[in-house]
């Protein structure tokens, strides 16, 4: 899975989830950050939006992972630092589908 198509998903997925709730959805580029940039995008938006991502993207993001925050703390990230954390989990998830395979 390539970053293009990441960020391409998660920006269609914010834009969807804004639509939908007939909010304004300023343009997303990479600096952009959703918890900032978008309105009434909380805490209640955040697990639908990650669930809709995952569907999308066909990948299993971890129900306790926030990929808009930080880890460990409510620093807002910028687009460009979600698509790298999803990256990570998706690299996590094929290590691991490896390991368990070799195991057989």
């Amino acid at each position: 899975m390539d970053i293009a198509q990441i960020r391409s998903s998660l920006v269609e997925v914010l834009q969807t989830i804004q639509a939908t709730s007939e909010l304004e959805c300023p343009p997303l580029s990479g600096n952009t950050k959703p918890m900032e940039a978008l309105p009434e995008f909380d805490s209640k938006i955040w697990p639908v939006a990650i669930g809709m991502l995952s569907l999308k993207l066909k990948v299993q993001i971890p129900p306790d992972t926030n990929i808009f925050t930080q880890d460990g703390c409510a620093n807002a990230l910028t687009v460009d630092e979600i698509v790298a954390k999803v990256i990570k989990i998706t690299e996590a998830q094929a290590n691991e589908s490896s390991l368990k395979a070799n195991e057989r």
